[in-house]
């Protein structure tokens, strides 16, 4: 179907939420109209449904190629499109090879062909052995790159240094691109503390401290760097310690080029409700105490903290010691893909926020990060038709038959939360709808160069 409307009584465009007609046309929205003018085509209305734009999250673990048993682009990607995400951006490492080189990106974009059902761009890594190819990566068409302050987790991906931060800036300035870094730095490389089942034990194994000093060393290099002419613009992922806010804050003041993002774990958990040996809200850096994300939240509502996205983590269930509930030695990270978008509304309308500044927030917000704001993250004339038709008053109990990512765990099972993803379109077309996926893969890649 090339040209089509659907129409709502809200309607969240760039003017506010409205009551519209979105005729769409070759996968583009082509007019906003009044709700009830008469269309020359089919038209499809929601009524009192929420139209949005697509949700656009930069932060996800694909781990394909090489570690498809954790997850792959087929089933991450119906996740997302279960979830109302139609662009998401893929992290350059648990994947064997790490994009860390052009021949790494090639083959990543050889394995994905005919699995994607949402559009899918990708993060470079920056690593000590690198750092002089960085320049060709960064041409090949990934939108920026990340490091790791401290071990990775995985031997394909290692730590940078200061040194290697320093010579990186430059040619992340170069290509006006951001440098993603993991700020967790441990200074003091004391001897790793006995964790066992213990949620507390792995709470202060890695102390808000860490984060702090990872953001002290990142503003002061991207300081030196801006004194020697390079703007390069630091982003800092995942923040989970609400004591650095200020900090960030102040450097953005100071005219430093930094942002932050945080994820729906540390905004909707807390530690004091974690149980012991529950390895499925172990994550890096932790799920802190209660009072941290209440802050978390009020620099949200700030603009201290640019946006949310998923940092969806996936592993299999053996290496997430389920079983033995070995809070030690499993891997760090969180499966919820799908769930973002009804649990950061759940806890946010609690809280203040509009459905249009959660709007703003995961999707308009998370575009103009990667450089896709003329097209995507936003419901106006000339940008894709990736929309989500949500449906903000359906109270819906999160269930293991729902997950669409590779292995049906996740910390959110038997939660309650309100809002339910109806149906999401990517650029037009219908890929999610009455709670499964629809038609075939018509995601396409986002390289640097395409736009």
């Amino acid at each position: 179907m090339n040209k089509f409307a659907i129409r709502s009584k809200r309607v969240i465009t760039t003017l506010g939420v409205e009551a519209a007609t979105l005729i769409i046309d070759k996968g583009v929205i082509s007019d906003i109209l009044a709700y009830d003018v008469v269309a020359s085509c089919q038209v499809k209305d929601y009524g009192n449904l929420v139209i949005m734009p697509g949700l656009v999250d930069t932060h996800v673990h694909i781990n394909e190629p090489g570690r498809t048993d954790w997850e792959g682009f087929n089933t991450a990607t119906q996740a997302a499109a279960a979830g109302g995400i139609t662009t998401l951006v893929d992290m350059p490492l648990n994947c064997i090879p790490a994009t860390v080189s052009k021949a790494a990106l090639e083959t990543k974009l050889a394995a994905l062909q005919g699995k994607l059902w949402v559009d899918c761009g990708f993060w470079g890594g920056v690593i000590p052995q690198n750092i002089d190819q960085l320049d060709e990566l960064l041409s090949a068409g990934v939108l920026g790159a990340k490091s790791f302050l401290i071990d990775s987790g995985v031997d394909e991906f290692p730590h940078v240094t200061r040194q290697d931060v320093a010579k990186a800036l430059p040619i992340m300035a170069k290509h006006q691109v951001p440098y993603l870094i993991h700020a967790e730095l441990d200074i003091e490389h004391k001897e790793a503390a006995h964790i066992g089942d213990k949620y507390q034990s792995f709470l202060a194994s890695r102390p808000r401290q860490w984060e702090n000093d990872a953001i002290d060393l990142m503003i002061s290099l991207g300081k030196e760097a801006k004194q020697q002419g390079h703007d390069a613009h630091i982003h800092i992922v995942h923040l989970s310690s609400s004591d650095a806010i200020e900090k960030i804050s102040l450097a953005k003041k100071s005219g430093l080029n930094i942002s932050a993002e945080t994820c729906p774990h540390y905004l909707t958990l807390f530690s004091e409700a974690i149980p012991d040996g529950k390895t499925l809200y172990k994550c890096c850096p932790p799920i802190r105490e209660d009072e941290n994300r209440q802050k978390l939240w009020q620099a949200l509502k700030s603009g201290e903290i640019n946006f949310i996205v998923s940092d969806h983590s996936p592993c299999t269930p053996q290496l997430k010691k389920i079983d033995s509930g070995d809070l030690e030695h499993a891997w760090g990270g969180i499966s919820a893909l799908q769930f973002g978008l009804p649990l950061i509304w759940t806890e946010a309308r609690q809280r203040g926020f509009s459905l249009e500044q959660v709007s703003y927030l995961m999707s308009t917000a998370t575009a103009e990060f990667v450089g896709l704001a003329a097209k995507k993250g936003k419901i106006a004339v000339g940008a894709y038709a990736d929309l989500v038709v949500f449906d903000d008053q359906k109270q819906v109990t999160i269930s293991r038959d729902m997950i669409k990512h590779k292995h049906k765990i996740t910390p959110y099972i038997g939660k309650q939360v309100v809002g339910e993803i109806v149906s999401t379109y990517l650029r037009g077309a219908l890929v999610y709808s009455e709670q499964d996926i629809v038609g075939k893969p018509l995601g396409n890649t986002v390289l640097k160069h395409d736009f």
